[in-house]
């Protein structure tokens, strides 16, 4: 999502959100372009599930904890794919 849905959805600035992605790595940019925030670390990251963030950073898709915030995102084919 762009940072201005996910800031919406944070209920923070775009700023904050920029910020986030930076220092918690729920983000990324390609080639120095905008910020695109992953929906399933932003809900991560809201809920201060920061044992799960780190698994999914890790690359983890399969477990259940990390397979639930794909599901509650209705992205569960990005987990399993």
């Amino acid at each position: 999502m762009t940072t201005a849905e996910a800031a919406q959805q944070a209920n923070r600035t775009e700023r904050t959100i920029r910020m986030w992605c930076r220092d918690h790595d729920i983000g990324r940019r390609i080639a120095g372009g905008p910020w695109l925030v992953s929906r399933v670390a932003l809900a991560m990251f809201l809920n201060d599930d920061t044992t799960t963030l780190r698994a999914y950073l890790a690359g983890d898709r399969r477990s259940a904890r990390v397979s639930a915030y794909f599901a509650a995102e209705g992205l569960e084919e990005l987990a399993f794919g």
